[in-house]
């Protein structure tokens, strides 16, 4: 089982997510060849045959890791997080081929060697990493290796995220980032970012008012999600401390107190329906394990 997470939280682009209530899960079964069955309303889109299957991709991956063949399985999938919605669908594929290679194989590999294997084959960390460890979780290179730091999020401050009926593809979302920034939105980003940290660790609400803020990508990435500005409105008016793009999109998140959350959610899904898209909206928590084998 391995949960949903939420990429980017504004101005930690690329590097930082938080994993969230939400979860795909992933049963293994020795076969005698590898067959995919796809349960849940979630996996429609997801390909049934083993090669063209992420889970199945990461599973051969981590055997070939090791120097074996992969024994065949008939892999269930049981999809609870939407696909391209930004919540985290594919790492949660990685993660979770990753893992059941590993328990299948008898855990000859640890986390740290699991993690590099899951960033390799995503390309970046910023939702494989608390995926496969919970919490909120910041990744950076260096040298060859990942330095991963948990950052403690204060339990008040409630993810509200609301997925519409409508997709953002995940290439265009990167294709129309700039190659290049500004020197002042690097150091507005930078303090926004070190403030965001601070505000989820303390608790502190005037912070966190403005630490969501960022000049990196949410200002280029809103135009491709409509409604984004009527719901950012909506969200803060009815008591949210701010709102991004959850990943690349579509869905938006919300960090509300326990006490704001309900009305934000109610607010957030009648003003998307106003403009006639019918949006999935959760009151979710931070998981605080990651993936596990159950």
């Amino acid at each position: 089982m391995v949960p949903a997470t939420t990429a980017n939280l504004g101005p930690g682009f690329d590097t930082v997510g938080a994993a969230l209530t939400l979860y795909n899960r992933f049963e293994f079964t020795p076969a005698a060849t590898w067959t995919v069955t796809i349960q849940g309303e979630e996996g429609r889109h997801l390909h049934l045959e083993p090669e063209n299957n992420l889970v199945h991709r990461a599973f051969c991956r981590l055997y070939g890791e090791l120097g074996q063949t992969p024994p065949p399985m008939q892999l269930t999938l049981d999809m609870g997080i939407p696909f391209g919605s930004g919540l985290g669908s594919s790492a949660t594929a990685i993660v979770g081929g990753l893992v059941g290679a590993n328990h299948c194989a008898g855990q000859p590999l640890g986390i740290r060697e699991l993690i590099k294997l899951a960033i390799e084959i995503e390309g970046h960390p910023d939702n494989v990493v608390p995926a496969l460890l919970g919490g909120c979780q910041l990744a950076l290179p260096e040298e060859e290796d990942w330095y991963i730091a948990d950052i403690p999020w204060y339990p008040a401050f409630i993810p509200v995220v609301a997925t519409p009926d409508f997709s953002v593809a995940t290439e265009a979302a990167r294709g129309i980032l700039p190659t290049e920034i500004k020197m002042k939105d690097a150091v507005f980003n930078v303090a926004h970012f070190g403030l965001l940290v601070r505000a989820l660790e303390t608790g502190r609400e005037d912070w966190l008012q403005v630490a969501l803020k960022d000049r990196m990508h949410q200002v280029f990435r809103s135009g491709l999600i409509r409604g984004y500005g009527e719901i950012y409105d909506a969200a803060l008016g009815a008591g949210a401390y701010g709102l991004v793009i959850s990943g690349a999109g579509p869905s938006l998140l919300a960090i509300a107190h326990a006490d704001e959350a309900n009305a934000v959610a109610a607010t957030m899904e009648a003003t998307w329906r106003e403009l006639g898209i019918n949006p999935k909206v959760r009151i979710l928590s931070i998981d605080t394990v990651g993936a596990r084998v159950v």
